[in-house]
């Protein structure tokens, strides 16, 4: 079997990856998956492996892309994961002259089996990775979950649970401290790849020169890197209930989805804040440094990069 994609965007997970999908799909030399994060080459991304409240999250979601792939694929699908070979080249099938054909699925550079399974089944591939400060991914994260989670937590009760978790059970407790020890992870697609075919960024860059960076893998990519694609919208930006108690009954009744999508604009501004509204205590900041500080020292040997700025005592909120 070969591997219908010869170019793999694997994260950090937010890390802006759903927007630099978006960016790079809007490029007419470049084809992405019709379903984002696929997972495909993650053997660990599977139904059977998440716990038993992801998997009730996930069980409407599986049926709608066993819908979705049984018909003709036309538009976009958000989430997988896709399990099977038959389903997984079916994402390209509608390749129309499109020279780098790809997918992004964040999971991957956690993943201990996907570097292998990608070099197995595209070894001539490139691979992309955008880093982020592990401290700011593990918080963005969370602020992600209380836009969809049962019950909101304090961030220090929620990173106390992981950090005392022995499950390996895909949830909101596994791998959320994991994703972030991206020095092993990094290091697992060196040892598979030649280094020309892996472009690794930083999200700090990303913030600061977005039009820069985007040139630059559009250069890695051989695509034409004058291309500008449109970048006014925001995606996955996480919203969190102004009202936790309100936000809470809400999401126990099952509207909530429900009603962050028919609220009107005025009132949804009211009723929801944004992600940066939230803070990050400097004690907790505090903690995560150390639960990282080897790693990312280790990773700043690896890639001969200053990192210095990641293991300082003022959280950033970018």
């Amino acid at each position: 079997m070969i591997s219908p994609a010869n170019f793999y965007l694997v994260g950090a997970a937010k890390a802006g990856t759903t927007s630099l999908y978006r960016y790079l799909d809007q490029h007419p030399q470049i084809y992405m998956s019709r379903v984002k994060e696929p997972n495909f080459m993650a053997d660990e991304i599977r139904f059977e492996n998440f716990d038993e409240p992801t998997q009730r999250i996930a069980r409407p979601n599986r049926e709608k892309l066993r819908q979705y792939l049984d018909g003709p694929c036309a538009e976009k699908f958000s989430g997988g994961p896709v399990e099977n070979w038959r389903d997984y080249i079916k994402l390209f099938a509608c390749v129309n002259g499109q020279t780098v054909i790809g997918e992004a699925s964040p999971c991957y550079l956690w993943s201990p089996t996907a570097p292998a399974n990608i070099a197995r089944l595209a070894p001539k591939a490139k691979i992309l990775m955008v880093l982020r400060n592990p401290v700011d991914r593990a918080f963005a994260q969370y602020a992600h979950m209380l836009s969809f989670a049962p019950a909101s937590v304090p961030f220090r009760e929620h990173m106390d649970a992981a950090l005392a978790s022995t499950s390996t059970r895909i949830g909101e407790l596994y791998p959320f401290l994991e994703f972030g020890l991206y020095s092993g992870q990094v290091k697992r697609y060196l040892d598979q790849f030649p280094r020309r075919q892996i472009s690794i960024h930083f999200y700090e860059d990303y913030l600061r020169a977005p039009a820069a960076m985007l040139r630059q893998i559009f250069e890695f990519l051989e695509v034409d890197s004058d291309f500008v694609p449109e970048r006014t919208q925001r995606y996955m930006e996480a919203k969190i209930p102004r009202f936790r108690a309100a936000g809470r009954w809400l999401k126990k009744l099952g509207l909530w989805q429900l009603t962050r999508t028919i609220t009107p604009p005025g009132l949804r501004r009211m009723a929801f804040r944004k992600r940066e509204s939230l803070a990050l205590e400097p004690a907790d900041h505090a903690s995560l440094i150390a639960y990282y500080r080897d790693d990312i020292k280790e990773l700043t040997t690896l890639l001969n990069r200053d990192l210095s700025h990641w293991l300082t005592a003022n959280p950033s909120h970018g």
